[in-house]
C-alpha cells in the first residue's frame, strides 16, 4: 500500500522503536494524525527535551538531568555498598522497592561474546577507577539472570575478589505468589541454592 510520503516517512520513524512492526507503526501514525495540532507539538517538545536535557552521571551512569544524579548527591545514602546493575532502568526498578539505601553503578550492558561485547564495551572500567576511589565495602552484583547477566556477575567478581571487597549476588528463584509445579528446573535450582535460615 502506498502512503503519501509523510506518513510514510512518519511510519518508519515509529518502527524504528523498539517492538514495533509495520501494522502497529502505521495505526501509531493515523492516530498522530487525528491529534490536535498543540498536542503533536506537545509530544514531538517532549521528545527533544528528553534527548537534550538528559545524559548519564558522571559518577554511577544512571540517567539523570543533573550531574552527578540525585542518588550520588544524596548524603543520607550508604555510600559502602554500591549496586552494580546492567541498565537505567534496573536502578528505577529497585528504587521503586524503597529498601535498598545503597549507591549504584550502571553498566550499561552485558558481556556478550556472540555480540562482541566485552568488558572494556560497558562501564567495567569505571566501576574499578570507583572502586579506588571510594571506600566501598560490598558491592551487590544485581545483573539479569541470564547467560549475558551472569557471564558479568562472574567477570566482576572474579576482577574484584583480589581487593578484598564483600561481592554479592542478588537472590534468583520462585516469585512470590508463584507456585512450584509451574516452575522451570532451572528456576528451581535458583532457589534451592538461594535457600536461607528462618
Amino acid at each position: 500500500m502506498h502512503y503519501p510520503e509523510p506518513i510514510t516517512k512518519l511510519i518508519d520513524s515509529f518502527m524504528k522503536l523498539p517492538g514495533i512492526g509495520p501494522k502497529t507503526a502505521a495505526r501509531l501514525a493515523f492516530f498522530v494524525l487525528n491529534m490536535k495540532e498543540d498536542t503533536v507539538l506537545e509530544f514531538a517538545k517532549a521528545l527533544v527535551n528528553a534527548k537534550r536535557n538528559l545524559g548519564y552521571c558522571s559518577v554511577c551512569g544512571h540517567i539523570t538531568d543533573q550531574d552527578p544524579c540525585y542518588i550520588c548527591q544524596d548524603d543520607k545514602r550508604d555510600a559502602s555498598i554500591i549496586c552494580v546493575v546492567q541498565d537505567p532502568k534496573d536502578v528505577i526498578a529497585m528504587e521503586k522497592m524503597k529498601e535498598f539505601r545503597g549507591k549504584y553503578h550502571v553498566l550499561h550492558g552485558a558481556i556478550s561474546p556472540m555480540e562482541g561485547i566485552g568488558p572494556e564495551d560497558i562501564n567495567v572500567p569505571d566501576l574499578l577507577k570507583r572502586l579506588q576511589n571510594e571506600e566501598v565495602q560490598e558491592v551487590i552484583l544485581a545483573t539479569n539472570p541470564n547467560i549475558e547477566g551472569e557471564a558479568t556477575a562472574m567477570y566482576i567478581s572474579r576482577l574484584l575478589k583480589p581487593a578484598g571487597i564483600r561481592i554479592t549476588r542478588i537472590a534468583h528463584g520462585l516469585p512470590v505468589g508463584g507456585d512450584l509445579e509451574y516452575a522451570d528446573e532451572v528456576t528451581l535450582s535458583k532457589a534451592l541454592e538461594g535457600r536461607r535460615d528462618i
